[in-house]
């Protein structure tokens, strides 16, 4: 379990789709060859099945298309927690999108506790990956101290720099929960009306607007769960919690209010799953 609870938390969630030009090079496809033909030869190349015929393509040749973040940030003792995603209504390039995640992790004083879920096998190596890839320098994002306890390292597991919920929580073999099924274990509203193996339909209908808050969502999600797993460890007690649990509420009204009536199904979502209880 983690040994501490940051001033600043970052809590996010990726979605990525086939990379066409990436399978195109890896596999010598030609450059004219059909967008279909491309993605199914590289889903073909990762062992497709007529059981799976889409199955995990490696994060290095898969393309980043939206980011997801609820942010915690302890001011004066008091936390504040905002929500923030990439793109906004249209696609943009990778590299961007990319970038301007990195350089905020880079650039934020104090630089943030990350916190993911099997963000260790996936989130955070497609952002390495994808980010060498597509050229872009992340210095700050990359600048590891001399010592660990001189600030965090995003390249070690064993530094608190970065928390994968997945791993701290002893998943291991048949036993390991889906983010899904651990969430609503919770009470927490696990995937709604669509899943990261949807996705690429999504994309390929060009409903970026879709992939962005299915993973805001999940970034909630996420979240939560970790809210869930510091007052496991002690670092919240029970009325701590319960008021850290309040400002998610605050937070989904005020966006609601704001316009993002997508997060109503959510809220709704939640609590239909707290009736349970």
């Amino acid at each position: 379990m983690f040994r501490t609870v940051a001033d600043h938390v970052w809590a996010f969630d990726l979605e990525w789709v086939p990379d066409l030009t990436s399978g195109r090079r890896a596999y010598n496809l030609p450059p004219d060859m059909p967008d279909d033909a491309v993605y199914a030869a590289m889903w073909a190349n990762a062992g497709a099945t007529a059981e799976e015929p889409r199955p995990y393509l490696k994060t290095m040749l898969c393309r980043v298309v939206s980011l997801a973040v609820v942010i915690r940030k302890v001011g004066d003792g008091r936390p504040t927690l905002n929500l923030f995603s990439l793109p906004g209504p249209a696609a943009m390039p990778e590299r961007d999108l990319i970038s301007r995640f990195l350089t905020g992790i880079g650039q934020a004083n104090p630089r943030p506790q990350l916190v993911g879920f099997n963000s260790s096998e996936a989130d955070l190596p497609i952002l390495i990956q994808r980010g060498i890839a597509n050229g872009i320098t992340a210095a700050g994002f990359c600048k590891r101290p001399e010592k660990p306890w001189d600030g965090y390292d995003y390249f070690t597991r064993y530094n608190e720099g970065h928390i994968d919920l997945k791993d701290i929580t002893g998943a291991r073999g048949k036993s390991t929960p889906r983010l899904h099924e651990f969430a609503v274990a919770c009470g927490i509203p696990g995937k709604i009306d669509t899943s990261g193996d949807n996705v690429i339909d999504l994309w390929l209908a060009g409903n970026v607007r879709a992939i962005v808050e299915y993973n805001e969502f999940d970034a909630l999600t996420t979240y939560l769960l970790w809210l869930r797993a510091a007052h496991f460890a002690g670092h919240f007690n029970d009325h701590e919690y319960a008021a850290e649990v309040e400002l998610v509420r605050e937070l989904l009204a005020r966006r609601i209010a704001d316009g993002h009536t997508h997060l109503s199904r959510y809220a709704a979502q939640w609590a239909r799953l707290e009736r349970y209880g």
